[in-house]
């Protein structure tokens, strides 16, 4: 539903009048080049695509070349649409953009442009130096259980397990072919490509413990002092607060933050840790499907993991923040905000814990409007995966 609902905005806006450059940002294998080239197919006008994803082209002339290319077409057929795939990676992309865009406006050429981009970081840093007023950002998420569920039938169970990579879902048959996928020709080329190649990190090996640290505690709460303790290469505090950044715009792991009611308490907290799709932990584990199922400890873990990543992926461009509570030894699991509205959610997943509930806590301390269990008697697992966020919020 999400990825048609995309489809829509971006088809429409296109059709319109040329006013704003169309962005695309999300992680790598969500859908955005099959999403472009099937805007290219519904809209009856000249289009071209080109990608920066090969070794580096890197600089403002290949772009100005693709650029006059797509000019050609508009100017033959009164107007066309450009694709840029991977424009982050070209130096000073949103700089020579607003040159080639301005252009266009003073010359009255209708090039409609969409540019797509896997470093929502990367992304949102040119447009707001650059562009800012000229774009229209829709953010791509990973597919939620619905989309995997009738794009390529997946049970409950194999959405918990295998994630929401819609390029991997044909694999899930062969275990070990699945893991490697989801290791060398996502784990690593996101690191690599998109965070590594595009951003300077210097220590790229702490970046990569990180990662691995991340998704082996998703779901628990660990301070970066404690990271530090159990990383070989030495760090520190704000180096390690600045690669989490990076990996959560690769759309890979997040660090979620303590909710107090005071925005500078709830900076200074150590993060819960939360991979953006369980298909990133699953691949890192000796467990197949039917071990982690037997595991109660390590599927609770990755139930707890698909409710976190699900609230992540649904709020991502929205005016909805995620946070999570403690205070001693009572914890709830995650807290929406929506200005001051609160919803508390508690997961009961199964998994033996040594952190006890803390809603009755939470609820005397900040009232929330809501107060929600998932799984157990609560509301079933299935259907809050299913659910917009929002259903949640709306009261």
């Amino acid at each position: 539903m999400f990825k048609r609902t995309i489809f829509a905005t971006i088809t429409r806006r296109c059709r319109e009048q040329r006013r704003f450059i169309q962005v695309l940002a999300g992680p790598r294998q969500v859908g955005k080049t099959t999403l472009a080239r099937q805007v290219m197919d519904e809209l009856a006008i000249p289009n071209h695509y080109a990608s920066a994803d090969e070794p580096a082209p890197g600089d403002n002339i290949w772009l100005t070349q693709q650029w006059d290319l797509a000019r050609l077409n508009a100017r033959q057929g009164k107007e066309a649409l450009l694709v840029l795939d991977e424009v982050q990676k070209i130096h000073r992309w949103a700089d020579q953009v607003k040159l080639l865009w301005e252009e266009d406006t003073r010359n009255g050429t209708n090039l409609k442009v969409l540019i797509l981009g896997s470093s929502k970081l990367l992304i949102e840093k040119g447009l707001s130096e650059s562009l800012a007023g000229r774009f229209e950002l829709i953010p791509v998420r990973h597919w939620p259980y619905s989309e995997m569920r009738d794009a390529f039938g997946m049970s409950l169970e194999d959405y918990i397990y295998f994630g929401g990579y819609p390029g991997a879902a044909s694999l899930t048959s062969d275990r070990q072919r699945w893991a490697r996928y989801i290791t060398d020709s996502l784990i690593e080329t996101s690191i690599a490509r998109d965070i590594l190649l595009m951003s300077r990190v210097d220590k790229p090996a702490l970046l990569r413990r990180l990662f691995h640290l991340g998704c082996e505690y998703s779901g628990q709460v660990l301070s970066f002092n404690k990271i530090l303790g159990q990383l070989q290469d030495a760090g520190n505090t704000t180096t390690l607060a600045h690669y989490l950044e990076l990996l959560t715009s690769a759309g890979m792991l997040a660090g979620l933050q303590k909710y107090a009611g005071q925005s500078v308490r709830r900076r200074a907290s150590s993060p819960k840790m939360q991979v953006l799709n369980t298909a990133l932990l699953s691949a890192q584990k000796p467990y197949d499907l039917e071990a982690a199922l037997a595991n109660r400890d390590h599927w609770g873990r990755l139930v707890e993991s698909a409710v976190g990543a699900h609230i992540l992926n649904e709020i991502a461009g929205t005016d909805i923040e995620c946070y999570y509570w403690r205070e001693g030894n009572l914890e709830v699991d995650f807290i929406l905000r929506r200005g001051t509205q609160l919803v508390a959610i508690e997961v009961k997943s199964g998994r033996s814990r040594e952190i006890l509930p803390g809603m009755e806590a939470f609820a005397k301390a900040f009232n929330p409007e809501r107060k929600l269990l998932v799984g157990g008697q609560g509301i079933p697992i299935g259907e809050f995966l299913l659910s917009p966020i929002t259903t949640w919020l709306d009261v």
